[in-house]
């Protein structure tokens, strides 16, 4: 449909629908969401959506509504969506079943001719964040597939609004198409150079562009925000340009992409310009709102400060001199096409940063704000410099301020941590053992820096000099000493979770040694033996925790100590504090293994027994399971009266976890680790087949549902086939209710799991060889 046919009767009643799709009167907003819901079967349709997203006279939430829907269909519709392997997806609408009420049509080209011509438009004039950034998402939804061929306006479109930059009254339409290049750009992030052709070409168009803008923008005398978001934009343009591989050449003349390694690792001083970029923004001071200086009014709420465009600038500069020191900067690392430019990065580039990095991680100790993800970037950038001679010889003579002033600082314990450990523990446990954090934490790259410091310059150079170990742990030492002296009412219990911190992660070098590992008994029992009965939480938590770092540490008394040791953490599994009690649970999985301590663990069995199932019903923790697992293989011969109860108990944990929703990634990871653990329980009793009977009534379910879902659950079914193994090998015969799971089996192989073929083989070989009768005469619905 052309846009004259479009009328505006039309388009006033796509408004209507949209503005009755918010009313609190339930008959009037559902067929207001039926009419929505059918909009990608009308032509037009999209045409209509841009008309009132663009209209600045329209309710905002209206105008939202029409960009979110704007950019779902062209997302579903542009092309036919398939999977990798080629397959046909079902419409994003679908129900639970996979089906849905009509196959969504592809979009008709006159509607995708007009909405590439108005979008870009439409998008450049857009004011509001939220709209533009909905915009942008469908310039990059369609990019995907027609770019460049089939949309070759695009990015000339996009680079003329650009080239107005030196006009303050365009700085809008600037920030919007740079906006939409990297959306662009971002499509070829994570390409592989074959397929990186119009990257290259953009990269050649675009710099020479960009790289004076940035250079303006990032001078001392640009305060304004629009010039921070549009140096943001710049910076994040930059980065998916130069990620994974530094920009080639032209194309081939066939219009292939060029593999040659990118000029500038050949002559690696044309990147200067860009570095003296970086380095600008690393340096620029930004004071507070108090001190009236430029740039002004910086936020005083730290989430505001964090979404503040000139800290964004910072954040970016230092993510991409980071990646770029990581990727390219280590001659010892570095491939052999890159060890020119490697060698030119380590000797002139990183040392260039290490001031700016410093500077800016001085801001914390001298009482400035400075946002995490920078200090855990300019950590990161540290670290590897620890690594390389260079740059360590200019680091060295400030390696106290940034162990001390900086990184134990870093790894403290935030009132806010407090807080949440007292108030959210839930919340707690689930940041402390967040796999991300290692990608957004500057407490992870404090403690990761620490380590490397150790491991590269742990020793001194001569007798005389000491290395970065001794003078850390005489450090830490004085730490645990001065609480000890100190009266109870003013001992600083932060500064010695952080020091026992360092110690636990240090355990790796310090039981390799040992000149330490002897006194590894000391600290244990003078330092952490007396905070499992602290009245503070996160002390008892951490003596936990150190438990799991030393179970190892050798002990040189008779025995009594580990004994105490395994009593301490034994009470700590019923400790009033959540986390305590996750930490107490993990400890023990480590002390099941020293020598001796069965002789204390099995007389209590059953009660540690109760203590996991209880911990596991409060909380999913994959760590939690896993560490039952242990105590199942280890005390094998000891289980088989507890067999039941243990499957009955993870059988309910797993529907518990499977239940708790698709973003609960921590329970996700706990529901497989109680199918592995049923897994154990079953391979212990396997010389007992007869007890699988009893068990089958809460293992049955659970094998249907993962089977019979079409692949709802395919991150169990590696567990499931392995529990149907054991169900249908050691019993003599099959039990009737078992034979449901072989339909469901030929059906998932059929359907969705057939890379699953070697796992499923047994459990069919065993139904076919053990009843062929049943096998040969039974029908499946």
């Amino acid at each position: 449909m052309t846009e004259e046919q479009i009328t505006m009767n039309q388009v006033e009643a796509l408004h209507v629908a949209l503005q009755q799709s918010f009313s609190p009167d339930q008959n009037v907003r559902d067929p207001a969401e039926a009419t929505i819901k059918n909009l990608k079967f009308i032509p037009g349709a999209t045409q209509m959506l841009l008309h009132i997203t663009e209209e600045k006279q329209v309710q905002y939430e209206v105008r939202q509504a029409a960009a979110i829907q704007l950019k779902n269909i062209c997302r579903e519709c542009w092309v036919e969506r398939v999977s990798f392997s080629g397959l046909p997806l079902p419409p994003v609408d679908a129900d639970e079943s996979g089906a849905a009420s009509k196959k969504p049509p592809l979009l008709l080209e006159e509607d995708k001719t007009a909405v590439k011509k108005k979008l870009v438009v439409c998008l450049l004039a857009e004011p509001d964040k939220s709209i533009r950034d909905l915009m942008a998402e469908t310039v990059h939804c369609i990019a995907i597939h027609d770019f460049p061929t089939s949309w070759p306006d695009l990015l000339p479109l996009l680079l003329h609004a650009i080239s107005q930059n030196a006009d303050p009254s365009q700085a809008l339409r600037v920030h919007n198409a740079l906006l939409a290049l990297r959306k662009v750009c971002k499509r070829y992030e994570y390409k592989s150079r074959e397929q990186r052709g119009p990257l290259n070409e953009i990269v050649i168009q675009s710099f020479p562009l960009l790289l004076p803008l940035a250079q303006r923008l990032s001078g001392p005398e640009e305060h304004s925000l629009e010039g921070a978001l549009m140096l943001k934009q710049v910076l994040k343009i930059f980065w998916s340009s130069t990620q994974f591989y530094l920009p080639s050449g032209p194309n081939n003349s066939d219009g292939t992409a060029n593999i040659a390694p990118s000029p500038a690792l050949a002559n690696p001083e044309t990147m200067q310009p860009w570095f003296d970029i970086l380095r600008a923004a690393l340096v620029k001071p930004l004071p507070e709102a108090s001190e009236g200086l430029e740039p002004r009014n910086q936020p005083t709420s730290k989430e505001e400060r964090n979404a503040w465009p000139w800290w964004k600038v910072k954040k970016w500069a230092a993510q991409i001199i980071t990646r770029l020191f990581s990727r390219y900067g280590i001659p010892n690392y570095a491939e052999d096409e890159v060890k020119e430019f490697a060698q030119h990065f380590s000797q002139n580039v990183a040392p260039q940063f290490l001031g700016p990095i410093c500077e800016t991680l001085n801001l914390r100790p001298s009482g400035r704000f400075c946002t995490d993800r920078v200090v855990h970037l300019c950590l990161n950038f540290v670290d590897l410099a620890v690594e390389l001679a260079p740059t360590y010889k200019l680091l060295k003579p400030h390696m106290d301020f940034l162990l001390y002033k900086v990184c134990f600082p870093a790894m403290c314990l935030t009132e806010e941590d407090i807080e949440e450990f007292e108030n959210d523990p839930h919340e707690f446990v689930h940041k402390q053992n967040s796999p991300l954090s290692d990608f957004y934490d500057p407490r992870m790259s404090a403690i990761t820096l620490v380590t490397s410091a150790v491991k590269y310059r742990g020793q001194g150079y001569d007798a005389a000099s000491l290395g970065v170990l001794d003078a850390l742990l005489g450090f830490l030492t004085e730490i645990l000493q001065r609480y000890n002296a100190t009266e109870e009412a003013n001992r600083n219990h932060i500064e010695k979770d952080c020091a026992l911190l360092v110690f636990g992660s240090l355990a790796e070098v310090l039981l390799a040694k040992k000149k330490y590992a002897a006194e590894l008994e000391g600290l244990m029992v003078s330092s952490v033996f007396p905070d499992f009965n602290s009245p503070v939480g996160f002390l008892r938590c951490r003596a936990c925790w150190m438990v799991q770092r030393f179970s190892e540490a050798p002990w040189s008394d008779d025995g009594t100590h580990l004994r105490n040791l395994i009593q301490l953490v034994l009470q700590r599994l019923s400790d009033p504090a959540l986390p305590v009690q996750i930490e107490a649970s993990k400890a023990l999985r480590y002390l099941i293994e020293v020598e001796g301590a069965d002789v204390t663990l099995l007389p209590v069995l059953p009660q540690i027994l109760n203590e996991y199932f209880r911990i596991m019903n409060e909380i999913g923790n994959d760590e939690v399971v896993a560490a039952l697992q242990v105590i199942i293989d280890t005390f094998g011969e000891h289980i088989e009266p507890h067999a039941i109860a243990l499957v009955t108990q993870l059988s309910t944990a797993f529907k518990n976890y499977v239940g708790a929703g698709e973003d609960d990634d921590d329970a996700a990871m706990a529901a497989a680790q109680c199918l592995e653990c049923i897994n154990t329980v079953l391979k212990g009793m396997c010389e007992r087949p007869e007890m699988y009977r009893t068990m089958e009534p809460h293992l049955i379910p659970l094998i249907l549902q993962i089977l019979g879902n079409d692949g709802e659950y395919l991150e169990y079914v590696e567990f499931a086939l392995d529990a149907l193994t054991f169900l249908t090998y050691f019993p003599p015969q099959i039990s009737p209710q078992l034979w449901d799971a072989f339909p469901l089996l030929y059906n998932a192989f059929d359907k969705w799991a057939f890379d699953y073929l070697m796992l499923m083989t047994p459990p069919l070989n065993n139904f076919i060889a053990k009843d062929p009768n049943h096998f040969l005469n039974a029908t499946a619905n």
